[in-house]
C-alpha cells in the first residue's frame, strides 16, 4: 500500500455536515501547481464539488502559485477537474437528487505520488446539532482530564 501524506484537510466540514459516504478522487493539476502542493501550499476552506456534464469538477480549492514558476503558474482558484469512475459518477448524481445532500471536500493529500482528493456525500447540520457535537466534546475533554488527575 502506497503511503499517505496530507497537505490539506477541511475541518470545517465535518463541523457542518454530516459525512454519509466518502469517495477518493484524482485530480486533473498542471506541473507548478503539484509542485506548489509539494511544498504544502494548498486551501480547501471555502472549496465546493459540483457535478457539471457528467464531470465532477471542484470550485474554490486554492493552491499558491509555485515561487520558481513564471509563465507556467496558473490562475490559483481556477476550477480543477475530478477524476471518477462513471459509475460513480451516476451514483453520485442520483445521490445529490435528494433533497439536502451536498459534495464537499474532505482532504488533499499525496498517496505514493498521486494527489488524491477526499470528497464526502454530506448532509447539512442544524444549529442543534452542532451544539450537540461541541458538548460532547467538551464532556470528553473533561472526562479525560479528570482521568488524567485521577491516575496521578
Amino acid at each position: 500500500m502506497a503511503s499517505e501524506k496530507l497537505i490539506a484537510s477541511n475541518k470545517k466540514a465535518r463541523h457542518d455536515y454530516f459525512i454519509e459516504d466518502t469517495y477518493e478522487a484524482g485530480i486533473v493539476l498542471h506541473g507548478t501547481e503539484v509542485k506548489s502542493l509539494r511544498a504544502g501550499h494548498c486551501s480547501i476552506k471555502e472549496s465546493f464539488v459540483r457535478v457539471d456534464n457528467g464531470e465532477v469538477i471542484i470550485y474554490g480549492m486554492h493552491i499558491n502559485p509555485y515561487e520558481k514558476g513564471n509563465i507556467f503558474n496558473k490562475d490559483p482558484l481556477r476550477p480543477k477537474k475530478l477524476m471518477l469512475h462513471k459509475y460513480e459518477i451516476n451514483k453520485l448524481i442520483g445521490k445529490l437528487n435528494e433533497k439536502g445532500l451536498t459534495l464537499v471536500p474532505l482532504r488533499v493529500y499525496f498517496k505514493g505520488s498521486l494527489v488524491k482528493v477526499e470528497i464526502g456525500l454530506a448532509r447539512g447540520k442544524k444549529l442543534y446539532d452542532k451544539r450537540d457535537d461541541i458538548r460532547k466534546r467538551d464532556l470528553k475533554r473533561e472526562h479525560e482530564r479528570d482521568y488524567k488527575i485521577k491516575m496521578r
